[in-house]
């Protein structure tokens, strides 16, 4: 096994994760199968009760991870599967080591940062960098380690004297370190990029050879990343680095060129709003916003996003800001996504009356039901046990297995699959004509099976539900273009080749192409001819 670690200085957020994404598709690109960890030096032990607004989104695997939105990166660029233990955090570290030494594992002595700590570190990377992750068997060949944070940090000291050790462990030719930092300058000067004489002093003072320092500009998006990497060769010096240069091949990178030529020269637009509760942070809904775009380039569409806090929407804001209640409502007359905004149903309300296509996530789906149960079958007071406890109709309820008293991994979380009761539905067909998908999930509420016959009775159809058939999954509304809700999360498992199909629905029928990507195999169809199309890049 060989193990490539990322680190970063200066300041945190300056692009590890998408450099250590964009080495590990470098490497696949070469021919090597690559597997990821992210190292996080917080106490937290997951990710899962940390706040979307303090630490942007938090990232669901297949296993039921609830891990830092890195790992999305990692996903969506290598097309991977993690598990939670490729997310590592001094929490679960410690928790480990203590486990240990309730149970009396230490023998006694005495348990300190060194070397007990330490070890457990090296130990679970050695242990984690093993499980294959691609769908082949065996491990991978090389283990791409992002040290979150910034060199420095105190909370990373324990991580840092690991994997000084881990690297004197593991031997020469079997250890690589990239770090990656900021080379400031001043706004009237533009951007930096290092020439040969720049280079040249910080190979000096670096003791660094000059051909290993790389140049990572801002570009105009970060599929550009791997590619610079490459016209950069640094893949030559990982390799030399790793003595793989026998085994690799040229990177092959023909496919992805071609995708990000195509979104660099988009134009026709297609606006959609997304209405939730984080909406000052892009981060919190990072997924989805790459699955929107992931979908708009497929569909040789220009995304352009329109935020709009839920609150705007409401009567209050007329009275007290007529223009910022004027401006969110004409954001949503193209298409709109609806995840997180608890008890505003306005939105929902405008796209199913005005035929606007709607994709309600998670709480989007449970948004959709309440509504149309207040407004089509005249329960005023529907609502959901979450937000109103004293509800006289319960369109959706508290899971029988959560837990109201403990918070951290408690909810119904990972991949679980979705049986479609209709099958000539579009969500159906949007998936390609299966008969079940699995998706991942994250919420503790769902639709009160009780109230399904009185709502399906009234129009709406639940389409899609789980094994036993009281979990509700996915609902549409048969007379609209396209209203579609999900209990689960489809962002979670969209890549950049392999657009999410309901996401592909909505901005296919935000653009007017919907009956095109309903079409036998649309999906692909639509993808395949945008790949067609650029041909004249090459």
């Amino acid at each position: 096994m060989k193990y490539i670690l990322v680190t970063g200085c200066v300041v945190s957020g300056l692009g590890k994760g998408v450099t250590a994404s964009s080495i590990g598709l470098l490497l696949i690109a070469c021919g090597l199968r690559v597997t990821s960890i992210k190292i996080d030096p917080y106490l937290n032990t997951d990710a899962g009760t940390m706040s979307p607004s303090e630490h942007g989104e938090v990232f669901v695997l297949d296993d039921g991870g609830e891990v830092d939105l890195d790992l999305g990166n990692y996903e969506r660029f290598l097309d991977i599967k993690l598990t939670r233990d490729n997310n590592i955090t001094i929490g679960k570290i410690y928790q480990s080591v203590l486990e240990k030494e309730r149970r009396g594992d230490y023998l006694g002595k005495t348990v300190q940062v060194v070397p007990h700590i330490t070890d457990a570190i090296q130990e679970w990377i050695e242990r984690v960098a093993k499980i294959p992750v691609d769908g082949q068997e065996g491990p991978a060949d090389v283990c791409v380690i992002e040290l979150g944070g910034t060199i420095g940090d105190i909370e990373s000291m324990p991580f840092i004297e690991a994997l000084g050790q881990f690297s004197y462990r593991v031997g020469p030719g079997n250890f690589c370190l990239i770090h990656v930092s900021l080379v400031p300058v001043l706004n009237v000067v533009g951007e930096q990029a290092l020439d040969e004489n720049v280079k040249g002093k910080l190979a000096q003072f670096c003791h660094v050879p000059a051909e290993n320092i790389v140049t990572l500009y801002d570009v105009p998006n970060i599929w550009h990343i791997p590619l610079l990497l490459r016209d950069q060769k640094a893949h030559k010096a990982i390799l030399k680095g790793l003595n793989l240069l026998g085994v690799a091949r040229e990177p092959e990178l023909k496919e992805w060129t071609v995708r990000t030529n195509i979104y660099d020269t988009l134009h026709n637009p297609v606006r959609i709003a997304m209405v939730g509760k984080y909406t000052g942070l892009s981060d919190a809904y990072l997924s989805v916003l790459k699955a929107l775009l992931h979908a708009s380039v497929a569909c040789h569409r220009k995304l352009i996003v329109d935020w709009v806090s839920a609150g705007d929407l409401e009567d209050i804001t007329a009275q007290e800001a007529p223009d910022v209640y004027k401006a969110a409502w004409d954001l949503l007359k193209e298409g709109l996504v609806i995840e997180e905004c608890k008890g505003k149903f306005l939105a929902a309300k405008y796209a199913r009356e005005n035929n606007v296509p709607y994709l309600g996530i998670c709480l989007g789906l449970q948004i959709a039901v309440i509504e149309f149960a207040r407004s089509v079958l005249g329960l005023h007071d529907a609502n959901s046990t979450e937000f109103n406890s004293e509800t006289t109709n319960p369109c959706v309820i508290f899971m029988p297995e959560g837990s109201k008293t403990h918070m951290g991994g408690t909810m119904r979380l990972g991949s679980r699959r979705t049986y479609f009761k209709v099958t000539d539905c579009i969500s159906a067909k949007l998936y390609g004509n299966v008969d079940f998908v699995d998706e991942r999930h994250r919420h503790r509420y769902e639709v009160n099976p009780n109230m399904i016959s009185q709502l399906e009775n009234a129009g709406l159809s639940f389409v899609g539900r789980d094994e036993t058939g009281r979990r509700m999954e996915i609902v549409e509304l048969p007379s609209h273009p396209y209203f579609v809700g999900v209990q689960f999360h489809p962002e979670f498992k969209s890549r950049p080749g392999k657009p999410s199909a309901l996401f592909l629905g909505l901005i296919a029928a935000a653009c007017g192409n919907l009956e095109t990507a309903l079409h036998d195999n649309g999906h692909r169809m639509l993808y395949d001819e945008v790949l067609w199309k650029v041909s004249d890049f090459q």
